[in-house]
């Protein structure tokens, strides 16, 4: 009998399905499916090493062309980043200053002036760092000293280390990094020895934070995490970018935060809300009105907290009565009590004194503050309370010094305005010098 042929359209069918089960090939060779796109670095991190004689945080930032690492003062609320520029000494290849008028000078805003410069007006005195005609003038201030100067904003290369929460990774270069470029005058007196500007991270369009946000696209977002030592081997970080944020022995302190709202006042400063304190869970008597509203900033350029003058009474009286067993030792001013560190036992949240708590939006929301950061070292083995009197009538009733919350993390979450807080990492084994700088995180690359 006949075999009837397949129809046309059955043996296309087949033919098609035959195609599918073969392995695509070119001139006999098998291509693997494409790499998947490496992941988005949206973390960076910044090291943090405390100066033994002011107190003070400072950071190295890489700048300039070639890449330099000049130390700057570390300014929570500062509006812009600042350096002094000595026209013989700074020298960047990618150096610019933009006019006024300019659209790279509408990052600064309002802050921003038509400046000139009287040196670079005369033919022998050429533009130089720091010193050109008709360029965007703005004021880059002192925190310590509080003085403020004319200054031209500027424009040069910045470098920071990437990282994936654990270790450091490569270093990420921004081509177009604005600062203020300032005169020498604006480092003396007060700041560290040695330091060349500051690094500001208010809530400003030209401080760090808001500009490495800004290039990388996350939501303004960083984390302080402070060493309470002063040795330069021992580092805190400033993490930039959501966590988690490891430390040694492998914790995420980023984990189990509080958080209470965080307000902006008075060119992007810092507050808080704290409704009450108590030390050993008793209630400091004090007046309200002076308390609530988001009126305590938190200060990394002010060494200890500075409480307002009934506030200091109050809270001085009531821990002092909490150890009124224990002699007190000979005042070492500005602090308000001192005593011998034999008096006290040892733990691993420092010396056993009564402990300190501010109380937030409500009970559950406190900041508890143990004897590592309550209690400084005045003299060798006298031990003080950590709080200066700030006076009947300051501008922030309570500002929250850096040796209140060294070893804490500080999670600003300026997006949605809200500030995480760990309290002491000593309750979880570990403290903010433990971040692994020592190896590169190869992932990370």
């Amino acid at each position: 009998m006949a075999t009837t042929p397949a129809p046309l359209h059955v043996l296309l069918l087949i033919s098609f399905a035959l195609s599918l089960l073969a392995p695509a090939s070119c001139s006999g060779t098998i291509h693997p499916p494409p790499p998947p796109p490496p992941p988005v670095i949206n973390r960076y991190v910044l090291a943090v090493h405390k100066d033994g004689a002011t107190g003070l945080h400072v950071a190295n930032v890489a700048k300039r062309t070639p890449q330099k690492p000049i130390p700057h003062l570390v300014d929570l609320n500062g509006g812009m980043v600042w350096e002094h520029c000595d026209e013989r000494r700074y020298l960047s290849s990618t150096f610019y200053v933009p006019p006024f008028g300019d659209y790279l000078c509408s990052p600064a805003g309002k802050a921003q002036f038509r400046r000139t410069c009287s040196g670079s007006a005369a033919p022998a005195a050429p533009d130089r760092p720091g010193c050109h005609n008709n360029s965007c003038g703005i004021l880059p201030v002192n925190p310590v000293t509080k003085h403020r100067v004319v200054a031209e904003l500027s424009i040069d290369m910045f470098s920071i280390l990437a990282t994936r929460g654990s270790n450091p990774g490569r270093p990420i270069r921004f081509c177009k990094f604005y600062f203020a470029c300032a005169p020498a005058s604006l480092l003396r007196p007060g700041l560290p020895v040695g330091v060349h500007g500051v690094a500001g991270l208010g809530h400003t369009p030209i401080s760090l934070q808001s500009q490495l946000a800004s290039h990388c696209g996350f939501p303004p977002k960083f984390a302080l995490c402070l060493t309470s030592m002063s040795s330069n081997d021992n580092t805190g970080v400033i993490f930039f970018g959501d966590g988690p944020y490891n430390m040694l022995p492998g914790v995420d302190v980023s984990s189990g935060l509080l958080y209470t709202p965080l307000t902006f006042r008075r060119r992007g400063k810092y507050f808080i809300e704290v409704r009450s304190i108590k030390i050993n869970q008793k209630p400091v008597p004090l007046n309200a009105s002076l308390l609530g509203n988001g009126r305590t900033r938190i200060s990394t350029t002010t060494p200890y907290t500075i409480l307002e003058h009934s506030i200091f009474i109050a809270v001085a009286r009531l821990f002092t009565r909490e150890l009124s067993d224990i002699p007190q030792a000979e005042l070492i001013p500005p602090f308000p009590a001192c005593y011998e560190r034999a008096r006290f036992s040892s733990t691993r949240l420092g010396p056993g004194v009564p402990f300190i708590e501010f109380v937030m939006q409500d009970e559950d929301t406190v900041w508890t503050i143990f004897g590592a950061n309550s209690m400084v070292e005045a003299r060798p083995e006298i031990l003080c309370l950590a709080f200066i009197d700030g006076g009947s009538q300051p501008k922030d009733p309570i500002v929250i010094g850096a040796h209140q919350f060294e070893d804490n993390l500080l999670q600003f979450d300026v997006g949605r305005s809200r500030l995480g807080f760990s309290s002491s990492l000593l309750l979880r084994r570990t403290n903010c010098a433990n971040f692994n700088f020592t190896s590169v995180a190869s992932q990370a690359e």
